[in-house]
Protein backbone atom coordinates (compact mmCIF):
# COMPACT_ATOMS: atom_id res chain seq x y z
CA UNK A 1 0.00 0.00 0.00
CA UNK A 2 1.21 3.38 -0.71
CA UNK A 3 0.45 7.07 0.44
CA UNK A 4 -1.17 9.08 -2.35
CA UNK A 5 -0.93 12.32 -2.81
CA UNK A 6 -4.12 14.81 -2.67
CA UNK A 7 -5.02 16.63 -5.06
CA UNK A 8 -5.91 20.64 -3.89
CA UNK A 9 -8.23 23.31 -5.11
CA UNK A 10 -7.81 24.64 -7.63
CA UNK A 11 -7.15 21.56 -9.30
CA UNK A 12 -9.31 21.27 -12.34
CA UNK A 13 -10.07 17.09 -12.02
CA UNK A 14 -11.71 18.30 -8.89
CA UNK A 15 -14.28 20.20 -11.23
CA UNK A 16 -14.62 17.51 -13.93
CA UNK A 17 -17.48 14.66 -13.51
CA UNK A 18 -16.18 11.20 -13.00
CA UNK A 19 -16.41 8.10 -15.10
CA UNK A 20 -18.39 5.11 -13.88
CA UNK A 21 -15.94 2.26 -13.50
CA UNK A 22 -16.31 -0.39 -15.71
CA UNK A 23 -14.46 -3.37 -14.53
CA UNK A 24 -13.65 -4.19 -10.66
CA UNK A 25 -9.79 -6.00 -11.39
CA UNK A 26 -6.57 -5.95 -9.52
CA UNK A 27 -5.58 -2.50 -10.02
CA UNK A 28 -9.22 -1.35 -8.85
CA UNK A 29 -8.23 -3.20 -5.30
CA UNK A 30 -5.06 -1.77 -5.10
CA UNK A 31 -6.44 1.71 -5.40
CA UNK A 32 -8.87 1.17 -2.65
CA UNK A 33 -6.31 0.17 -0.53
CA UNK A 34 -3.88 3.34 -1.52
CA UNK A 35 -6.78 5.48 -0.80
CA UNK A 36 -7.75 4.29 2.44
CA UNK A 37 -3.45 4.61 3.61
CA UNK A 38 -4.00 7.84 2.19
CA UNK A 39 -7.30 9.12 3.84
CA UNK A 40 -5.41 7.49 7.15
CA UNK A 41 -2.39 9.39 7.06
CA UNK A 42 -4.03 12.67 6.11
CA UNK A 43 -6.26 12.23 8.40
CA UNK A 44 -9.41 12.06 7.29
CA UNK A 45 -12.34 10.69 7.40
CA UNK A 46 -13.60 9.82 3.75
CA UNK A 47 -11.95 10.08 0.36
CA UNK A 48 -12.78 10.28 -3.50
CA UNK A 49 -10.99 9.16 -6.02
CA UNK A 50 -10.93 12.78 -8.10
CA UNK A 51 -8.87 13.76 -5.23
CA UNK A 52 -5.81 11.45 -6.21
CA UNK A 53 -5.89 12.14 -9.58
CA UNK A 54 -8.30 9.57 -10.68
CA UNK A 55 -11.59 10.55 -12.84
CA UNK A 56 -13.08 7.37 -12.07
CA UNK A 57 -16.47 7.16 -9.63
CA UNK A 58 -14.95 5.43 -6.31
CA UNK A 59 -14.94 6.80 -2.91
CA UNK A 60 -13.72 5.35 0.97
CA UNK A 61 -14.71 6.06 4.15
CA UNK A 62 -14.51 5.40 7.94
CA UNK A 63 -16.46 7.47 10.05
CA UNK A 64 -15.04 5.70 13.26
CA UNK A 65 -11.53 7.75 12.18
CA UNK A 66 -13.33 10.99 13.64
CA UNK A 67 -13.70 9.70 17.04
CA UNK A 68 -9.63 8.87 16.76
CA UNK A 69 -10.37 4.41 15.87
CA UNK A 70 -11.21 2.55 13.18
CA UNK A 71 -14.87 2.02 12.45
CA UNK A 72 -16.87 0.72 9.69
CA UNK A 73 -14.85 0.73 6.42
CA UNK A 74 -16.70 1.92 3.73
CA UNK A 75 -15.66 0.79 -0.04
CA UNK A 76 -18.12 2.00 -2.80
CA UNK A 77 -17.86 1.60 -6.71
CA UNK A 78 -20.01 4.17 -8.75
CA UNK A 79 -22.53 5.09 -6.03
CA UNK A 80 -25.81 6.96 -6.54
CA UNK A 81 -27.47 8.91 -3.67
CA UNK A 82 -31.64 9.24 -3.41
CA UNK A 83 -32.68 11.76 -1.48
CA UNK A 84 -35.01 10.73 1.34
CA UNK A 85 -37.76 13.35 2.43
CA UNK A 86 -36.75 14.23 6.17
CA UNK A 87 -34.80 16.87 7.95
CA UNK A 88 -31.42 18.90 6.74
CA UNK A 89 -29.16 19.04 8.73
CA UNK A 90 -26.05 21.87 9.48
CA UNK A 91 -22.86 20.80 10.22
CA UNK A 92 -19.39 21.94 9.65
CA UNK A 93 -17.34 20.32 7.25
CA UNK A 94 -13.42 20.71 6.24
CA UNK A 95 -12.11 18.71 2.87
CA UNK A 96 -8.69 17.12 2.24
CA UNK A 97 -8.52 18.82 -0.98
CA UNK A 98 -9.21 22.29 0.47
CA UNK A 99 -7.31 22.55 3.67
CA UNK A 100 -7.44 24.61 6.71
CA UNK A 101 -10.94 25.31 5.41
CA UNK A 102 -14.14 24.72 7.12
CA UNK A 103 -17.52 26.03 6.59
CA UNK A 104 -21.14 25.27 8.11
CA UNK A 105 -23.18 23.22 5.06
CA UNK A 106 -26.59 22.16 5.02
CA UNK A 107 -27.41 18.38 3.78
CA UNK A 108 -30.09 16.03 4.12
CA UNK A 109 -29.58 13.78 6.82
CA UNK A 110 -31.45 10.26 5.16
CA UNK A 111 -29.93 8.97 2.48
CA UNK A 112 -30.03 5.93 0.59
CA UNK A 113 -27.30 4.98 -1.47
CA UNK A 114 -26.52 2.14 -3.95
CA UNK A 115 -23.35 1.12 -4.96
CA UNK A 116 -21.27 -1.86 -6.00
CA UNK A 117 -18.45 -3.47 -3.77
CA UNK A 118 -15.23 -5.03 -4.48
CA UNK A 119 -16.47 -8.34 -4.99
CA UNK A 120 -18.91 -6.93 -7.73
CA UNK A 121 -22.19 -6.69 -5.11
CA UNK A 122 -25.04 -4.75 -5.69
CA UNK A 123 -25.79 -3.05 -2.86
CA UNK A 124 -28.43 -0.54 -1.01
CA UNK A 125 -28.80 1.13 2.31
CA UNK A 126 -29.89 4.01 4.20
CA UNK A 127 -27.54 6.17 5.63
CA UNK A 128 -27.88 8.96 8.39
CA UNK A 129 -25.94 11.28 10.16
CA UNK A 130 -22.17 11.79 9.76
CA UNK A 131 -22.44 8.67 7.57
CA UNK A 132 -25.18 10.45 5.05
CA UNK A 133 -22.99 13.51 4.99
CA UNK A 134 -19.58 12.09 4.03
CA UNK A 135 -21.25 9.64 1.44
CA UNK A 136 -22.81 13.15 0.34
CA UNK A 137 -19.63 14.85 0.85
CA UNK A 138 -17.58 12.18 -1.26
CA UNK A 139 -20.09 11.95 -3.80
CA UNK A 140 -20.31 15.65 -5.02
CA UNK A 141 -16.41 15.15 -5.61
CA UNK A 142 -17.60 12.39 -7.71
CA UNK A 143 -20.03 15.33 -9.58
CA UNK A 144 -17.30 18.05 -9.66
CA UNK A 145 -18.50 20.03 -6.70
CA UNK A 146 -16.56 20.83 -3.67
CA UNK A 147 -18.43 21.53 -0.16
CA UNK A 148 -17.57 25.58 -0.63
CA UNK A 149 -19.85 24.75 -3.63
CA UNK A 150 -22.60 24.64 -0.81
CA UNK A 151 -22.41 27.68 0.83
CA UNK A 152 -23.57 31.11 0.46
CA UNK A 153 -22.48 33.22 -2.59
CA UNK A 154 -20.86 35.72 0.29
CA UNK A 155 -19.01 33.10 2.12
CA UNK A 156 -17.55 31.02 -0.89
CA UNK A 157 -16.30 34.55 -1.85
CA UNK A 158 -14.67 34.74 1.31
CA UNK A 159 -13.36 31.18 1.04
CA UNK A 160 -12.04 31.92 -2.25
CA UNK A 161 -10.04 35.29 -0.94
CA UNK A 162 -8.76 32.92 1.74
CA UNK A 163 -7.91 30.29 -0.45
CA UNK A 164 -5.64 32.71 -2.83
CA UNK A 165 -4.07 34.09 0.12
CA UNK A 166 -3.01 30.87 1.33
CA UNK A 167 -1.48 30.15 -2.68
CA UNK A 168 1.04 33.20 -2.74
CA UNK A 169 1.75 32.08 1.13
Amino acid sequence: MSVLEIVKYPSRILRTESTPIENIDGEIAKLVDDMLETMYDAPGIGLAAPQVGKNIRLIVLDTGQREGEKGEVYKLINPEIEFVDGENEVFEEGCLSVPNISEKVVRPDKIIVRAVTLDEKEIEFEASGLLSRVIQHEVDHLNGKLFIDRVSKIKKELIKMKLRKMQKD
